[in-house]
């Protein structure tokens, strides 16, 4: 197949490395032409292609598809998917990502190609944008929604979303999970000791891991306030937090005015292949954020045998089963979110079992060969006319 992916930004991120992968992929192991269209990666949250981690994917960079709204700058960006499009005549264009899926998916459909292809990583519109924004958003998912043939969501709660607020009819949406390599996942305790003499944690020292952005509605505050509480109680925790943004001078000021300095480290922006020896290093994962399509740190911490604590939001009640593989409290709770790193905390045992748990049940559903292999599955019903 002649396949086209793309997305906004190619930052150090979840909806990034599962295009990557997913790129990666369809040339080395199905032998596809491919072509990775994107914008400039500006911003702290680096660059997913530096290095030479683009792995043999051809890359064509767009300066004018950026993030922000631009009414001039996004009609060049248009216009130059088009010629790409026109130039590579790909049989799939597969979107992702806010604005790259819209300006993606009109140009596709204007130049008739057979297949068009979205991915929902996550709701560019919520619950904490002002209603103009939101209601903005929404009307203009629901536009692009009616320039594609099949919607993937990365999690069936995406799906409800989508559904219940009117962008797409729920026979448009297919659910496939966002893939990963699992290999180094399952290896990372091989990590644990060098890891934890790097940030100066003890043996009996329990670390609880936060990997996310320093950013808003990530829930770095909120995971600060429950600390206060579990230290108190349990003095031997400690927190890593994984990830680097415009937060980070505040979030270290709240630690600080909290007198949790010595609990805290901050591990700042780092690559993807040193994620699985950072989690090899922590005992629990915390997932805080407010929003999230289904946040990839939920499933790695899992499939390294750590447990999570999570918010109830979006997908992670998909792979954070309450009481099994970890638990789930309220959004926004502090109390709730103290207790149940305090539960883990004094449980050694319980960590060990939810860990396991998470292992054997979500390793095989998140290796990205099986998702690769199940988007390229759909990438031929759609263009054989099959049925999803």
């Amino acid at each position: 197949m002649r396949i086209a992916h793309i997305i906004t930004r190619m930052i150090v991120g979840g909806a990034q490395e599962n295009t990557l992968l997913c790129c990666q992929d369809l040339i080395q192991k199905h032998g596809d032409d491919v072509v990775l269209v994107t914008g400039p990666s500006l911003g702290p949250e680096g660059d997913l292609l530096a290095d030479g981690r683009a792995g043999g994917v051809p890359v064509t960079r767009i300066d004018s598809l950026r993030r922000e709204i631009h009414p001039g700058r996004d009609w060049t960006a248009y216009r130059e998917i088009l010629r790409v499009l026109r130039d590579f005549r790909p049989e799939v264009v597969h979107t992702h990502s806010a604005k790259g899926g819209i300006l993606g998916r009109m140009a596709a459909t204007s130049l008739g190609v057979p297949a068009v292809i979205h991915t929902v990583h996550g709701s560019p519109f919520h619950d904490y944008q002002p209603a103009l924004a939101r209601e903005f958003f929404r009307r203009c998912e629901r536009y692009a929604a009616g320039k594609c043939h099949v919607m993937v969501s990365v999690a069936d709660a995406m799906t409800d979303l989508l559904v219940r607020t009117g962008v797409a009819p729920r026979e448009k949406f297919v659910t496939v999970y966002s893939g990963m390599d699992v290999e180094p996942f399952l290896q990372a305790d091989s990590h644990r000791e060098k890891t934890r003499a790097q940030f100066g944690f003890g043996p009996d020292e329990v670390v609880f891991g936060k990997i996310a952005r320093l950013f808003h509605l990530k829930g770095h505050e909120y995971l600060i306030e429950a600390a206060r509480s579990v230290v108190s109680r349990c003095p031997q925790v400690r927190f890593l937090l994984v990830g680097d943004g415009i937060l980070r001078d505040s979030l270290q000021q709240r630690i600080r005015r909290a007198g949790l300095d010595e609990y805290f480290r901050f591990a700042g922006l780092v690559a993807p292949e040193r994620i699985p020896a950072l989690i090899g290093g922590m005992d629990v994962l915390v997932h805080a954020s407010l929003r999230e399509g289904l946040a990839r740190a939920l499933p790695q911490a899992l499939i390294a045998g750590k447990p999570v604590v999570s918010y109830d939001i979006d997908g992670a009640r998909e792979v954070v089963l309450d009481g099994r593989t970890g638990y789930l409290v309220p959004p926004r709770g502090v109390d709730t979110l103290a207790d149940a790193m305090r539960k883990l905390a004094e449980n050694g045992s319980q960590r060990r079992e939810f860990g396991e748990r998470g292992q054997s049940l979500f390793t095989e559903q998140f290796r990205h060969e099986n998702m690769t292999a199940q988007l390229r599955a759909i990438y031929g019903k759609v263009l054989s006319g099959q049925a999803l």
